[in-house]
């Protein structure tokens, strides 16, 4: 496989069932209908972090069903919640603010004597 098969043979893949059957992956397709974008977005995080991409195709190749794998079994073994993968997973709860009432009618010109 030539580097330039490896990246046309990639744009071709829409789904993660097609990233997971082009890897040679075995996977439960339970676990892939319920996760897919959290599998896909993992994936993507794993390969952000990795510093150089390795030379030639065959590697490269090994490297991605490596990381897609360990995406995909991160989701085996736990959930969306759990995992946390995007960002509204990590927004926190909302806080609840007061403002006294005085504080809002010292501010109208005419409501200062109600």
């Amino acid at each position: 496989m030539t580097d330039d098969d490896f990246e046309s043979d990639l744009e071709e893949l829409s789904s993660a069932e097609d990233f997971l059957e082009y890897f040679k992956i075995e996977y439960d397709p339970k676990v892939v209908q319920v996760n897919r974008l959290h599998i896909l977005q993992r994936f993507h995080d794993y390969l952000a972090d990795v510093d150089e991409q390795p030379d030639g195709a065959d590697a490269r190749w090994a490297l991605h069903a490596d990381l897609l794998g360990a995406a995909y079994l991160d989701f085996v073994t736990s959930d969306a919640k759990t995992e946390k993968v995007f960002r509204v997973f990590h927004m926190h709860e909302p806080k609840i603010a007061s403002v006294p009432l005085s504080d809002l009618l010292g501010q109208i010109p005419h409501a200062a004597g109600v």
